[in-house]
């Protein structure tokens, strides 16, 4: 599902400076804004800009812009449309790519879910991503959040668990999360075993989730597309509400789904991010098969 990255090539610093950047472009896209403009505007030179940027997306920020546009948004929703094979019922992503993992999801039974996790010990930790800060929090059955974070406060981190895992056991372990984090975004292609979603939702929701896993690398699809590939056509609103409630940022790619026009819709970590993830999986998925 996911193309590997270097560790070395991010930090809190360098995510802020490209999402920066990235916004900027974005939002300035028709004027299309010249190296030194978008270098100006993150306060850095011309040269430290380019390669910051190049180091961390694989290609220049003006390539990178292309990714951006609604016309290229359009045409990865029109490709996506005729690879999308949902296996709900197996709850396995399929990838096709060296470096891609495999995401298993397996759901909280009723009455676990009732139970507000009594009973379950859950690990948590907070890391450094391409993407920002990020919570990960993991449990013997399997990782049950990953969660971007504007701010690295560990009791304001804690106390979102709390508010999902009312009645676990949760206790910071810094060392296990981070073997976690590393698998996620710097996977070795030997490592094929299936990286384990221990997630908690309706029925619904679990559906939508499960289905988002089936949408490829790169790819693009719609509310209203994922909600007719779950033979749900008139359950749009009601995906995009599922959405909202990811428990598991990245892996569950929910960062996949944009409104029919093009436009980037809604995402529960911020707009700015979803722009950041959507390019740079545009940007890798080029020319790989």
């Amino acid at each position: 599902m996911n193309a590997s990255i270097e560790t070395n090539t991010y930090d809190g610093e360098t995510y802020e400076r490209i999402s920066k950047a990235i916004a900027f472009m974005r939002q300035n896209h028709l004027h299309q804004p010249d190296l030194a403009t978008v270098a100006q505007h993150v306060h850095l030179s011309d040269y430290h800009f380019q390669r910051l940027f190049t180091k961390w997306a694989g290609i220049s920020p003006k390539r990178f812009l292309q990714y951006l546009t609604v016309e290229y948004a359009k045409s990865r929703i029109a490709e996506t449309s005729s690879l999308l094979n949902l296996t709900m019922d197996a709850g396995l992503s399929s990838p096709g790519r060296l470096h891609d993992l495999f995401v298993k999801l397996e759901a909280m039974s009723p009455g676990e879910f009732k139970a507000g996790g009594r009973g379950l010990q859950i690990w948590y930790g907070i890391h450094s991503t391409p993407f920002g800060e990020c919570l990960i929090a993991t449990t013997h059955r399997g990782i049950c959040n990953l969660l971007f974070l504007d701010t690295a406060s560990n009791d304001a981190a804690e106390a979102i668990l709390r508010a999902e895992w009312v009645n676990a056991d949760i206790v910071q372990n810094q060392q296990a999360t981070h073997e976690v984090c590393d698998r996620i975004f710097n996977p070795i292609a030997a490592n094929r075993e299936p990286l384990v979603l221990f997630v908690k939702g309706t029925n619904f929701q679990i559906q939508v989730w499960r289905a988002l896993l089936s949408v490829p690398f790169g790819g693009l699809t719609t509310y209203q597309g994922l909600a007719k590939a779950m033979d749900r056509p008139t359950a749009a609103r009601a995906v995009g509400n599922a959405l909202g409630r990811n428990p598991v940022g990245y892996l569950i790619p929910c960062h996949r789904v944009i409104r029919e026009s093009g436009e980037l819709g809604g995402f529960r970590w911020g707009l700015e991010r979803k722009t950041v993830l959507m390019g740079w999986e545009a940007s890798h998925n080029q020319g790989v098969s």
